[in-house]
């Protein structure tokens, strides 16, 4: 159902290597880059992170209640993503661990540019 979710960056250079890095293990990579825009995904038959300098010119700016969530298999995958993020320069939402006992598992991180993240696993 989800084609592409869009976060507006103040860095594309920097906004395409951390997510590139960051999703690198799950077979992501920029699919398309348009100057102003960029696809990351593992094709383009399957949903994608696009990262934009906003179309308005303004500054980039996060969502206040805004959040995108990334399922990457398992528990274990949940802590790699969330280890790599802080790696990569993201800052701590909230460490991985058991939020809903036996259905959520999530860890929480805020990019480059302050953009929620979350990294979950349901089951």
């Amino acid at each position: 159902m989800i084609s592409y979710v869009t976060i507006g960056v103040s860095d594309l250079a920097k906004a395409k290597t951390f997510y590139s890095q960051l999703f690198y293990d799950l077979g992501a990579k920029v699919l398309v880059d348009m100057g102003r825009i960029c696809f990351i995904g593992k094709d383009m038959k399957q949903p994608m992170l696009a990262v934009c300098v906003p179309y308005n010119q303004e500054p980039a700016q996060p969502g206040n209640g805004n959040m995108v969530s990334f399922s990457p298999g398992s528990k274990e995958a949940v802590d790699t993503l969330y280890k790599k993020a802080i790696e990569l320069g993201a800052t701590c939402e909230g460490a991985p661990g058991q939020r809903i006992p036996d259905v959520f598992y999530g860890a929480y991180v805020k990019d480059l540019d302050g953009n929620k993240l979350c990294f979950s696993y349901f089951g």
